[in-house]
């Protein structure tokens, strides 16, 4: 039996719901059974957040060291000593201040390999921004630290995937930022992490258009016929099956989704209302095109409800499941890989 899968957690926004629906989702002691959860944050932390919730029934296992993590407990890794001023539900220097802290020091441990994969709570986009983090969101702060281009973006639940080709950008921007090479380099990095992250052999993937009836052959916009549809193009003579462009509305509409194993969608809201819509909080982000595996509930900070213990942890649950499969399906793949190799060799002598 292979050795359980140690699961970093960032905190998320001190201030938001991201300490509650990891108490709630931990709070089942069968994950445990799946993997070893190291949350970094502090006691001071884990003791305000008990003591609001009353979650009296739950309680991390606290350690100072990542070694001492406890196989069948939830562990949390104090990260800072000092008191931390709490003001639930409102947007703070000090929220985003320990946000950001969590999260370097797991990115940390993912780099130095004592965490085998990582989930992320929810950050707030504004108050985290700092000298040293100075990113739109989590997929481009992870991308930059694991130093490759191309990390893509995929939402995803049980019957749908939708990932992005341009992602925190203004709507203003984006017929701008997209390009036939920039579309061909996301299939080419979705179609990749379909065979190797979900185990799909020849991948189906549906590319959406940009404009309102996919461009209307030129009446509503060029971008179809000048640059999507050449990428497409290109995609199939590399071997890649993608299918487009769709308007985005029918395709949605019509459950044409249903009939493919991924959909590339041109910009946030193109792609995400429609999977939001169709998910009901059980989504989750997976951040593809890394040599490290990332995953995140599909919700934000929930400021609104925080510190009621309302929370719903269902789409973190799924986030924290969805970490394990992609890890062991790569781990699965890898070991393989190496058994062919070692195969080779001995038949080669």
């Amino acid at each position: 039996v292979s050795e359980k899968i140690k699961l970093g957690i960032s905190i998320g926004d001190i201030n938001g719901i991201g300490v509650e629906v990891i108490m709630k989702t931990f709070g089942d002691k069968r994950m445990m059974d799946m993997c070893t959860p190291i949350v970094f944050g502090s006691s001071k932390i884990a003791s305000y957040q008990r003591n609001l919730l009353e979650e009296k029934s739950f309680s991390f296992h606290i350690i100072d060291k990542i070694e001492d993590a406890r196989s069948n407990r939830a562990n949390m890794l104090n990260c800072w000593p000092e008191e931390i001023p709490f003001v639930v539900g409102n947007e703070t220097a000090e929220g985003g201040k320990y946000a950001r802290e969590s999260l370097n020091k797991a990115t940390q441990f993912l780099k130095e390999g004592k965490i085998d994969a990582l989930v992320t709570a929810p950050i707030h986009k504004n108050n985290i921004q700092s000298s040293d983090f100075n990113f739109p969101g989590h997929t481009e702060y992870l991308q930059h630290h694991f130093g490759k281009e191309g990390a893509l973006m995929i939402l995803m639940n049980d019957k749908l995937r939708v990932a992005l080709v341009t992602g925190h950008i203004p709507v203003s921007e984006v017929a701008s930022k997209i390009s036939t090479a920039g579309i061909l380099a996301k299939l080419d990095t979705l179609n990749h992490s379909l065979k190797t992250d979900f185990d799909i052999p020849k991948p189906k993937i549906a590319v959406l258009g940009l404009n309102p009836h996919a461009g209307d052959n030129g009446l509503i916009g060029n971008e179809e016929g000048e640059i999507i549809t050449p990428a497409i193009e290109k995609a199939n003579e590399k071997g890649i099956l993608a299918v487009g462009p769709f308007p985005a509305d029918g395709f949605f509409g019509s459950h044409k989704y249903e009939h493919y194993d991924a959909v590339l969608a041109m910009y946030h809201d193109q792609g995400l209302v429609p999977f939001k819509a169709l998910s009901f909080g059980s989504g989750v982000n997976f951040t593809a095109g890394l040599e490290i595996v990332r995953t995140s509930p599909d919700h934000g900070t929930g400021f609104d409800i925080a510190g009621k213990g309302i929370a719903n942890e269902q789409s973190f649950r799924e986030a924290v499941y969805s970490a394990i499969d992609i890890y062991r399906i790569r781990q699965r793949n890898i070991d393989l890989k190496a058994n062919a190799l070692k195969k080779r060799a001995k038949g080669s002598k």
